[in-house]
């Protein structure tokens, strides 16, 4: 398993969407785009999208913030119990932690 759909939302003209993949170098890669009048307030086009990347040696700790073994597999985990609505869970508890990530973001 190389990515995870976390997030696959339609609410009337909104859609949310979040995956988590792994990257070449073992990184966690979680990247969202909502679309949508929803996002008027950050996006003047209908459209946001951002990515937060978690280095490989990072995961063990994010891993015991969601309640998981440090060596668990992390992709498994996030399928298992972070999907739909905890994936909204998930991005808080990332937020809340002190786990180093780069967060890049982007609007028209």
């Amino acid at each position: 398993m190389r990515n995870v759909t976390l997030r696959a939302e339609h609410d009337g003209p909104d859609s949310r969407y979040l995956t988590a993949s792994l990257d070449a170098h073992g990184a966690l890669v979680i990247e969202g785009q909502d679309l949508g009048p929803g996002t008027s307030i950050v996006s003047s086009d209908g459209e946001y999208e951002w990515s937060r990347t978690i280095l490989p040696e990072h995961i063990p700790k994010l891993l015991v913030v969601l309640n998981a073994p440090a060596d668990a597999n992390i992709l498994a985990v996030l399928k298992k119990h972070w999907t739909g609505d905890k994936s909204y869970e998930l991005e808080g508890r990332i937020r809340d932690s002190d786990i180093p990530s780069k967060l890049s973001t982007w609007s028209g």
